[in-house]
């Protein structure tokens, strides 16, 4: 696993547009060297607001957007289109406005559709669907993503991995969620060790309310109370910060700050 960077920009508009340049890269350099690229997206304001900035940007277009992979790190089990889920803010901030190949867009289940509202076995259906997704030179039961976004919460959850909760304990790659501390309480999330699994891990914190769990998971908190601390890349793990949700750091920890 990677030692963490990292990188401050001055408020939660310039981090949105610096993560989307930041995405664009590195998809780019993936599909350069490789037929396709993966990512995995990431809900909540911060995580819609980099997909609305990499809409908006002209480089968009650089990425060949017909041959990356989109999958979901964690979803609120609601009904396909209900305005509450990660898929459908991030369809209208950014995916229905690239070219994806639909076969290459993976969304988490929905509590409408075929598993008839069961979220565990929904969770398994996701499983098998990364499962199938993987080549040999993957580790485990998940792909090696190239670019796996999470978002942290005030209380240093990340995807659906709550404090304390028992998915923080779990091997399976997906798991449900019941009775998350967050509405809706029924979820299905990616574990940590699915997270760990991909080669760059990108944890983006916006505003004064994050500064505690950053500064928790930065300072050797464990993943079971500060789940944050526990989402690692393979070959990087990147944490992309404002100045307000950095503002608990001690400055030899911040490797690069934006003016």
């Amino acid at each position: 696993m990677s030692a963490p960077v990292v990188l401050v920009h001055r408020d939660a508009d310039l981090l949105a547009q610096a993560v989307a340049a930041r995405l664009v890269t590195r998809l780019v350099d993936v599909q350069s060297a490789a037929s396709l690229a993966s990512v995995v997206l990431t809900g909540g304001g911060v995580g819609t607001a980099v997909l609305a900035a990499l809409a908006g940007s002209p480089a968009r277009d650089a990425v060949d957007w017909h041959a990356v992979e989109v999958w979901w790190g964690d979803e609120r089990f609601l009904p396909r289109g209900h305005p509450d889920r990660n898929e459908t803010q991030a369809r209208a901030a950014l995916l229905d406005a690239v070219d994806l190949s639909p076969d290459r867009v993976h969304p988490m289940p929905t509590s409408d559709g075929s598993d008839g509202g069961d979220p565990e076995a929904a969770a398994m259906r996701y499983a098998a669907e990364l499962r199938a997704a993987t080549h040999p030179e993957d580790h485990g039961e998940v792909p090696s993503f190239d670019a796996l976004l999470l978002g942290i919460g005030p209380d240093g959850h990340v995807a659906s991995l709550f404090p304390g909760m028992p998915a923080l304990y779990e091997d399976r790659p997906v798991v449900a969620v019941r009775g998350s501390p967050k509405p809706p309480p029924i979820r299905i999330t990616l574990t940590l060790p699915a997270i760990r699994t991909a080669k760059e891990v990108w944890l983006v914190a916006a505003g004064a309310e994050k500064a505690p769990a950053v500064r928790m998971a930065l300072a050797g908190a464990g993943p079971v109370q500060v789940p944050a601390a526990g989402a690692l890349g393979r070959h990087r793990t990147l944490w992309l910060l404002d100045r307000a949700a950095a503002a608990q750091l001690p400055t030899s920890l911040i490797r690069l700050a934006s003016p």
